[in-house]
């Protein structure tokens, strides 16, 4: 299967990367996404973070690699970096917008569809892709 995403990774080896949703997810697959302050892309990944995560650089690499647009949000009210070119959504709204997925733990990346979610994966990033 040639990269469904025009360059980069293909949307499959990102799909492989993250896995299957954990079975404590709370986060539902086929929901549309709460309201959020950008354009929605055809298929975009969007990471949910705070500042107590630890080194998220493997991860965003790996998610920028992808070709797909990211869109990062800080929730939890404690300002974390998000990677160069990235502006990061903080403040009350996004940590509503992460209450409203039901995040059960942080990090959280989306796969996100037409604006609904098509896979969910939380916790500790240990995957690559390549």
């Amino acid at each position: 299967m040639k990269g469904l995403t025009g360059r980069g990774a293909p949307l499959l080896g990102l799909l492989l990367v993250l896995g299957a949703p954990s079975a404590e997810a709370r986060v539902r697959l086929g929901e549309t996404l709460p309201a959020h302050p950008w354009q929605s892309a055809a298929r975009e990944v969007v990471v949910v973070y705070t500042h107590d995560c630890g080194d998220l650089g493997p991860l965003w690499r790996d998610l920028l690699a992808s070709g797909l647009p990211v869109r990062a949000v800080n929730a939890e009210d404690v300002p974390a970096p998000a990677p160069g070119g990235l502006t990061p959504w903080r403040g009350e709204d996004a940590t509503t917008f992460a209450r409203q997925l039901r995040i059960g733990e942080y990090p959280a990346v989306l796969l996100v569809n037409e604006g609904r979610i098509l896979n969910a994966w939380e916790g500790t990033f240990a995957g690559k892709l390549d």
